[in-house]
């Protein structure tokens, strides 16, 4: 009867601590979605490299989380919300996906992070800019990585309106990014004593930007600011050299411009554009140790988003490792405490609205003759303390947390 009762009792034991196992990992795999556009505009500013850098974090925390292994899935959203919302939809329900990041595109970004927060799951973007992820359409399983348009009017608008650039025309991708850019660009230039003389809407992956271009410089404009970003700005910046535009005294503003695009275009086409960005492989010799990694994987290096996306992996790991689950409400209570401290971020802080604060930095694309290597192309103007590139809660509109 002993025997028995002993047996029992072990058995009993093992049953729950299998139930317990099952609540600290669900579905015995943490699987994680990177969610962007892989074909389109913004291929090479995020794409399936930053699906590398995702797997790489994956690699560097171990593989496993909790006893159980760490899965990465990618999808190309095409820039559409809908195809996008669908893919995450499936991801949930029929998937298991615990948590999608990246999400290039504003449009898209806040759609899947509407959807999440419905379906109580995690989105970490770092792909998309509008500061709606955390400011009126933010959410409490939402965070906001990388960058943002209040970052990028603070850091390159700025910089220029106090350096004599104070006559702007916006070329303005027609969509949210688009409009949240020029929006955040227009009130710096003005708060600095700037005016804005005009803007023009153009439509995503324009291949013709004479019209536009002419109108900005028929304006009397001396800055000529570029709200969209991946292909379009590459695009709009060689044509505009093309033209001349720059050799009569006007400056181009990449408002939001990569590595990945200074390297299409080229340093000839590019050079003497200043630019914001969080994150630049030879700053240190840390930045310099992991742009050699990334470089062995890919082929190339990275930028803010490759970089930005393998700290929120990380991040989204250390939270589940301390919460001992991967259940939403635990690990996005931890991701709103912990502080940020790896490769991409030193001592970043998570707002309670999920913006995520750090240094961000002003870039000035060097000469041909001043490169000395082929990804040597950023000269560091400046340091944008966090607190200054980012809002803050009380001003992002964020109803949330207030």
């Amino acid at each position: 009867m002993k025997v028995l009762k002993k047996l029992l009792f072990v058995l009993s034991c093992s049953v729950l601590a299998q139930s317990a196992y099952a609540q600290q990992a669900s579905d015995g795999v943490v699987k994680i979605g990177i969610l962007n556009d892989q074909s389109g505009v913004y291929a090479d500013f995020g794409g399936k490299w930053s699906a590398e850098a995702a797997r790489m974090a994956v690699q560097d925390f171990g593989g496993k989380v909790l006893g159980v292994p760490i899965e990465i899935v990618s999808a190309d959203h095409q820039n559409k919300p809908d195809v996008a919302s669908g893919i995450a939809r499936q991801w949930y329900d029929t998937e298991k996906v615990d948590a999608i990041m990246e999400l290039t595109t504003s449009s898209v970004a806040l759609a899947v992070q509407g959807l999440s927060k419905e379906k109580k799951k995690i989105t970490m973007v770092t792909g998309a800019a509008t500061t709606d992820l955390t400011g009126k359409q933010c959410s409490p399983y939402g965070f906001h990585w990388a960058y943002d348009t209040h970052a990028l009017a603070v850091g390159t608008g700025g910089a220029l309106v106090e350096n004599g650039g104070n006559k702007w025309f916006f070329l303005t991708a027609d969509y949210a990014f688009g409009y949240s850019l020029e929006g955040e660009t227009s009130k710096f230039v003005k708060s600095k004593g700037g005016q804005v003389l005009g803007a023009v809407r153009h439509p995503l992956a324009a291949n013709d930007f004479s019209s536009f271009l002419l109108q900005a410089q028929s304006s009397g404009a001396n800055v000529i600011g570029f709200a969209n970003a991946g292909l379009d700005t590459a695009n709009a910046i060689k044509q505009a050299s093309e033209f001349g535009i720059t050799q009569g005294g006007t400056r181009l503003a990449a408002l939001l411009f990569t590595l990945a695009e200074v390297k299409g275009l080229g340093l000839k086409a590019a050079q003497g554009l200043t630019l914001t960005e969080g994150w630049y492989w030879d700053q240190n010799d840390e930045n310099r140790a992991f742009g050699k990694r990334y470089m062995e994987k890919t082929g190339r290096m990275p930028n803010m988003i490759h970089v930005g996306t393998y700290s929120t992996v990380l991040q989204y790991l250390k939270a589940i490792q301390k919460a001992g689950t991967d259940a939403t409400e635990p690990v996005a209570k931890l991701l709103h405490e912990m502080p940020v401290e790896d490769v991409f971020a030193k001592k970043g802080k998570v707002l309670p609205n999920g913006r995520m604060v750090y240094d961000m930095y002003l870039f000035q694309v060097k000469k041909p003759e001043e490169s000395k290597g082929e990804w040597d192309m950023y000269k560091q103007l400046a340091k944008v303390p966090g607190d200054e590139a980012f809002l803050s809660v009380a001003d992002s509109g964020c109803q949330v947390t207030q």
